[in-house]
């Protein structure tokens, strides 16, 4: 259910047409919510049906150009009642944990390398993470809306903090090898 009101923020921020929208989705929002190309034009289709969305009006013909789109009022009051709502917190789920949990009965065989790899990756994510807090939240930029989009990086940051931590701890403690059931 999320996606329609990521788009529904990204609109609301700048109209957009939905190659726009996808650039944007890879650049911003795509950091914690991702979609496809084909999602995001799927989703677009159903916002506009359901009166959410409209497309803006074009001086050239239809055919081949590219539909820019706005909210509507109605699109605005989902997106204020969505943001209203409580919701409860997801429970984790990730692969790599699991992978662990298994290897614990299979044996650890590939795994500390792939460790290394995600390791390598969260290190480049937090950079790029702390990159854009330099570059798009200097000091004294703390406007409401400026304090909210930081807090939502912060998140990012948190976590990608933990996640260096949390591997570079997991590396340490990683065992030589853990034979599966059968072997020894």
């Amino acid at each position: 259910m999320s996606l329609p009101h990521a788009i529904l923020t990204a609109l609301l921020e700048k109209p957009s047409s939905g190659l726009e929208l996808t650039r944007r989705f890879d650049k911003s929002i795509g950091y914690f919510w991702s979609a496809t190309h084909q999602q995001i034009y799927r989703e677009l289709g159903r916002l506009e049906t359901d009166g959410l969305i409209r497309a803006l009006p074009s001086e050239l013909p239809a055919r081949g150009q590219r539909k820019s789109y706005e909210v509507l009022p109605a699109g605005r009051a989902e997106l204020a009642r969505w943001t209203a709502a409580s919701q409860d917190p997801r429970p984790m789920r990730d692969t790599l944990l699991l992978r662990m949990r298994a290897a614990a009965v299979v044996g650890t065989a590939g795994l500390e390398e792939d460790l290394r790899r995600h390791l390598e990756l969260r290190r480049r994510q937090l950079a790029e993470y702390e990159e854009i807090e330099k570059r798009d939240f200097p000091p004294g930029r703390d406007s409401s809306q400026d304090r909210l989009r930081h807090l939502v990086l912060r998140a990012g940051i948190d976590l990608e903090t933990f996640w260096t931590r949390w591997l570079t701890h997991a590396l340490e403690e990683f065992p030589e090898d853990v034979p599966g059931p059968g072997t020894a």
